[in-house]
């Protein structure tokens, strides 16, 4: 079926029986390594990327233990990262290691393509298109599992097509293949058993694979107990890592880490991600369908690979199907592996991809599957070259088969060049440093979600900024392993208890609950914040505390201190320093949510005191104040910037329209009602999906009737 590379007779049904080794597969995949590395090394972001990675990072530095699974191998190799790289930042010490597992990645994509067809061209552009793809190349530059799990995907796909070369060297010694076989079996098996120590998805693979060789082994009389046993063992050693887990957290030595594995039921926890919802994507979440998971990864497979490499992929099971019916094929069993992983993807993939940030954690695991797809389309390429020259009775057609390449993969980088160049990425960065800059001395952070738990954390631990600040998660506190292992990694900060629990007690277990307002009258010779957002379950800090907005932040102040808005204005005007435009990134990126985080909290502090004057019992002239000031804030905001968020006109519009009503106004009645029906109508042209849209229109007539009125009375 496979083409050979330098041009002579194409061998029919190579991809079914891989036959004797060809002459420049090693150069080629060293060239392919070389290439994918210069092109990631160079557009790798030089600081934290956003999602998991200043927490993996951390874990790392820390040699603490990361989220569920874990993922004990990732952490060894990135904490030999930042040890050994003499150059960068903590974080890019780590994005460049990860540059370099994708690189490797690629090399053997290329490898498994070149044993199974003997085309270069087709190597090339499986290793080409899948490295050069969007979603494979941001995610290979990141701080992430994600191009670790690419390699081992590579690797297990390369060992896949060794093994199955051995069965030609049966015919020329039965020593040699017997050799041969065992010796590739175990290390795949270790492979196999190490992969796991990474992340879980390739397991659907690894269920694949085993059978396959299994069943290989079978067919030619090698298969026994003994050596079923011994193939087992080599698994559990690759397993090995994992024990790293239990050793960590006995020492108790990183400042941040995640889980109780000490005992046998909190390593089953955290290596089922049970805390996460085993096999699923999140826990109490109601995901989009099954078919409508399945119809986006092959749109996005398309985007992301291009129609062409599709239709590469089906052509090569065709001319398998046509040409080799008879013979067992790694072709078929690729294509088995790709089938059974998205069904299942699809099946437990339990988030709603309708909103982009969910939908951007869902595409990433659609890169395993992308790879045996861009295998089978090199495979393809070389098919149908080879068919060409067999119907043409020439052999004259390698010639077109590079150039196809060669065209596939430059078209690719340009494409995705601009998206994928993170050099100058500080986003994220950024962000947490202008966080912590606005903090008092010596406060506590109750952290809450990914983007500024994960970024803070990687700014406070790895980078040494403000370590007079204390942060604590609000999500870990109610597992009952936080406290008992971060408490003493936290010495500034009092507990009133073991656990953090709304219902205040002793549990069965002996530990001692305790709830937020406790914990906030037990540390209130400290200043506290909560980034981003309070925990809903326990409203308990209402008794005697308000939240105050501190940026994207907000503070928890005691009820007896009284609001002054002019003070609080001048306080919180100039908190940040963003730059960044609005709207510039991608709306599936973490750059977008920290870019919204930034711009919303410009809004805070006028929406909080709108909201106080709307709410609060106090006197009339105190209200009108109120008013005034949210009004000249929102005004200021709304005018500093021809491009911001969509809700800022409403807020205008609505602040206009108070202002309006009031006896005292200060303001031109005419000018507030034109900027009232102004902002109100570019909010309707521009939020298309708000269900007050069509009350809105309704009362945009109104408005705009009452403004006609005033006009006539005036010149009357």
């Amino acid at each position: 079926m496979g083409a050979r590379g330098d041009g002579r007779d194409p061998v029919g049904g190579r991809a079914a029986r891989v036959g004797p080794r060809r002459p420049g597969g090693l150069c080629g995949g060293v060239a392919v390594f070389a290439a994918v590395a210069a092109v990631f090394t160079l557009t790798l972001p030089p600081s934290v990327p956003g999602g998991d990675s200043g927490e993996l990072i951390t874990a790392a530095h820390e040699l603490g233990v990361a989220h569920p699974p874990g993922y004990p191998l990732f952490t060894l190799v990135a904490k030999l990262a930042i040890t050994l790289f003499p150059f960068g930042s903590v974080a890019y010490r780590v994005n460049l290691l990860c540059g370099l597992f994708g690189a490797v990645a690629a090399s053997l994509l290329f490898f498994t393509v070149f044993r199974l067809s003997g085309s270069c061209a087709g190597g090339i552009l499986a290793a080409g298109m899948f490295s050069f793809s969007r979603l494979t190349w941001q995610w290979s530059t990141a701080a992430e599992v994600f191009s670790l799990n690419n390699l081992f995907v590579g690797l297990l796909m390369a060992l896949t097509v060794h093994f199955e070369e051995a069965a030609t060297a049966k015919e020329r010694s039965k020593m040699l293949f017997i050799l041969i076989t065992v010796k590739i079996a175990k290390i795949g098996a270790f492979c196999c058993g190490l992969s796991v120590c990474n992340q879980h998805t390739i397991v659907l693979y690894i269920l694949c694979i085993i059978p396959w060789i299994l069943f290989r082994l079978l067919q030619e009389k090698e298969l026994s107990l003994g050596f079923l046993l011994k193939l087992g063992l080599h698994f559990s050693a690759g397993l090995l890592p994992y024990f790293y887990l239990p050793v960590s957290c006995y020492l108790n030595q990183a400042r941040w880490t995640w889980g109780d594995q000490t005992t046998l039921l909190g390593f089953l926890t955290h290596f089922l991600r049970e805390e996460y919802g085993t096999f699923s994507l999140a826990k109490s979440e109601v995901g989009s369908s099954m078919s409508k998971i399945l119809l986006s990864q092959v749109m996005n497979m398309r985007t992301q690979l291009s129609f062409n490499i599709q239709a590469l992929a089906v052509w090569a099971n065709i001319c398998l199907a046509r040409k080799d019916r008879k013979n067992p094929s790694l072709v078929w069993l690729f294509t088995g592996m790709f089938c059974i992983y998205s069904l299942f993807f699809a099946w437990r993939a339990n988030l709603d991809i309708s909103k982009p940030l969910f939908m951007g954690v869902v595409e990433r695991f659609w890169i395993q599957s992308n790879a045996v797809v861009a295998v089978l389309a090199g495979i393809g390429l070389a098919a149908l070259v080879s068919e060409s020259n067999r119907v043409l009775n020439t052999s004259g057609l390698q010639c077109l088969e590079w150039l196809s390449a060669t065209l596939f993969i430059t078209y690719q980088i340009y494409s995705n060049f601009s998206i994928c160049d993170q050099r100058t990425n500080y986003v994220i960065d950024k962000f947490a440093k202008n966080l912590l800059a606005s903090m008092p001395h010596d406060a506590i952070i109750l952290l809450r979600g990914d983007l500024p738990g994960n970024s803070l954390r990687y700014m406070h631990y790895c980078e040494g900024l403000r370590p007079d600040i204390s942060l604590v998660d609000q999500e870990m506190m109610t597992y009952e392993w936080y406290l008992p292992k971060m408490a003493k990694h936290l010495p500034g900060v009092n507990f009133p208890g073991n656990r953090w629990n709304p219902v205040e007690g002793i549990l069965p277990s002996g530990m001692v609950t305790f709830n937020l307002y406790h914990f906030l009258e037990i540390n209130k010779q400290k200043e506290t914040f909560v980034c981003i957002g309070i925990h809903e379950g326990d409203p308990t800090w209402k008794k005697n505390y308000s939240l105050w907005p501190w940026g994207s932040c907000d503070k928890l102040v005691p009820s007896e201190i009284v609001f002054n808005p002019k003070e609080w204005i001048q306080l919180t005007r100039n908190i940040y320093n963003w730059t960044e435009e609005y709207g510039r990134f991608d709306p599936s990126s973490w750059e977008s949510v920290a870019n919204e985080e930034m711009w919303q909290a410009r809004m805070k502090t006028p929406f909080f005191i709108f909201n106080l004057a709307e709410t609060a019992s106090v006197p009339s002239n105190v209200k009108a104040q109120l008013y005034t000031h949210a009004y000249n804030l929102y005004k200021e905001i709304v005018y500093l910037q021809k491009e911001h968020p969509v809700n800022w006109h409403k807020n205008y519009a609505i602040a206009s329209e108070r202002m309006l009503r009031l006896p005292e106004r200060g303001a031109d009645p005419e000018v507030l009602l034109s900027e009232t029906i102004r902002h109100f109508h570019l909010y309707t042209q521009k939020a298309q999906d708000d269900p007050q849209r069509a009350d809105i229109s309704v009362a945009l007539k109104h408005l705009r009737k009452e403004l006609q009125s005033l006009r006539n009375m005036k010149n009357v």
